[in-house]
């Protein structure tokens, strides 16, 4: 039986300095909730847009596991701009199984857009680009995942360990369902060192340095039998000087 490792979460005054000292940086529930200046309750109503995700049609191996949608943001301080609808685009540098080739997925949903708190996540998220890199603006990309068990197993990460291309990469747990499985792992991009734990709290958050550090996080399976089960998740990216594709 495998050990789950517990996240080893920072308080909020450290996050600058953990991504600076770790390259990536755990937040827990409690203290996002602190962040984005919200409740469990706007969180509750911003995890509504989980309940009506189109199927991923791009999946390489065959699965039927993925539902997602994408939509794309510009955020330059408080100023929060949403971007014409364009497709998801990585070179295979960093997504060997799905770069190189332009997915369209559905676009957010308006109403889950033009939440308050959703304005509040990406302009934090800016923030702490901002605090690596420089104050800029920056190139925001949100995708809404989940990740089920309709296959019998499925796949967070079925591209590998990898890097996203971007500057700052956040990872939001939204929800876990009547699963197992699911352990993030990140790793030193050049060097061998490496942790690995288990987000279980909803929005709870890590965030990486694309730069410094690669992550995946492994495949779910159902606690019980062939039931369904699901892991959703908030990815969003930050990037500095423009959209990748552009």
């Amino acid at each position: 039986m495998t050990s789950e490792f517990k996240p080893p979460y920072v308080p909020l005054s450290s996050i600058a300095e953990a991504l600076k000292a770790n390259g990536f940086a755990l937040i827990s529930a409690s203290d996002v909730c602190a962040w984005l200046a919200t409740t469990p309750g706007e969180l509750q109503a911003l995890h509504q847009g989980w309940d009506a995700l189109p199927p991923d049609a791009y999946l390489k191996d065959g699965g039927r596991y993925r539902s997602r949608r994408h939509s794309c943001f510009v955020v330059d301080g408080s100023q929060v701009h949403q971007v014409p609808h364009r497709a998801h685009w990585q070179p295979l540098e960093y997504n060997a199984l799905h770069g190189g080739m332009q997915r369209w997925f559905e676009p957010m949903e308006t109403g889950t857009v033009a939440l308050p708190v959703w304005s509040r996540l990406l302009q934090r998220l800016a923030e702490a680009a901002s605090a690596l890199r420089g104050a800029q603006p920056w190139y925001t990309e949100a995708h809404v995942f989940r990740i089920d068990t309709t296959d019998g197993i499925g796949r967070p990460t079925p591209e590998g360990a990898h890097r996203d291309g971007v500057d700052l990469v956040a990872v939001f747990m939204v929800e876990r369902h009547a699963i197992k499985g699911g352990e993030s792992r990140v790793f030193e991009a050049n060097g061998p060192g490496g942790q690995r734990f288990t987000l279980r709290e909803p929005w709870s958050l890590l965030l990486l340095d694309d730069s410094r550090v690669i992550h995946e996080s492994t495949p779910i399976q159902p606690v019980e039998g062939d039931a369904l089960g699901w892991r959703d998740t908030l990815v969003v990216t930050c990037r500095r000087g423009g959209f990748q594709g552009d």
